[in-house]
């Protein structure tokens, strides 16, 4: 699965490598990667492929999961679909409360000890996905895992979801995608020492060198 999605994010460019030309995200960190992981949803191939994949997961690892929850924006229609696929109920988590209505931040009904899954697009350093966790358990909704289209392995990210107590499930991941990128002749073989040296520590531009 985990190479098929990789194929899938390649060909779509929903994630985009270019090692000699790096973009810039806006921490100013230069990258040698660029997800855009929303171009699943326009293409019917690849979505039935990501949201399958994400369902078996759920099924696979949390198969008590009542509910997913999205994360906001991304997120939310990939839980839709997959609330669908598995006849479950979802909703979504907003970066921050409303500031007018009922001041929501969680939105849908999920009651209280609900068992859910969290869906996200995309997880870097998890700040933002930890931040839904967060909220969903100080509303005492209980909170099996997550589940991801795609992760960078970023130390950061992997050392944040340990201390959130929290485990993610990704349908693909940097390594087999870099992988799967030179196999079928996307990057030079010289190209995965510079993406794998970024990946370690995006802070260090030596990987550029």
């Amino acid at each position: 699965m985990k190479r098929e999605i990789a194929k899938d994010l390649l060909k779509i460019e929903a994630v985009f490598l270019s090692p000699s030309k790096p973009f810039t995200w806006a921490s100013g960190i230069k990258s040698p990667i660029y997800c855009d992981n929303r171009l699943t949803l326009s293409d019917v191939k690849v979505r039935n492929d990501v949201e399958n994949a994400l369902a078996t997961l759920i099924q696979k690892h949390f198969p008590e999961c009542q509910q997913v929850m999205g994360t906001s924006t991304a997120g939310i229609a990939h839980a839709a679909i997959v609330g669908h696929l598995l006849d479950i109920p979802m909703g979504y988590v907003r970066a921050s409360a409303k500031d007018h209505g009922r001041t929501n931040q969680i939105e849908g009904r999920c009651e209280k000890g609900t068992k859910v899954v969290v869906v996200e697009d995309l997880i870097s350093t998890a700040g933002s996905v930890i931040d839904v966790v967060n909220v969903l358990r100080k509303n005492e909704i209980e909170v099996l895992g997550i589940v991801s289209i795609f992760t960078y392995g970023m130390q950061k990210g992997i050392d944040r979801l340990n201390e959130a107590n929290v485990i993610n499930y990704s349908c693909s991941n940097f390594d087999v995608l870099v992988d799967v990128a030179y196999q079928t002749g996307y990057i030079e073989k010289d190209d995965i020492e510079r993406l794998i040296k970024f990946r370690n520590n995006p802070s260090d531009e030596s990987w550029m060198k």
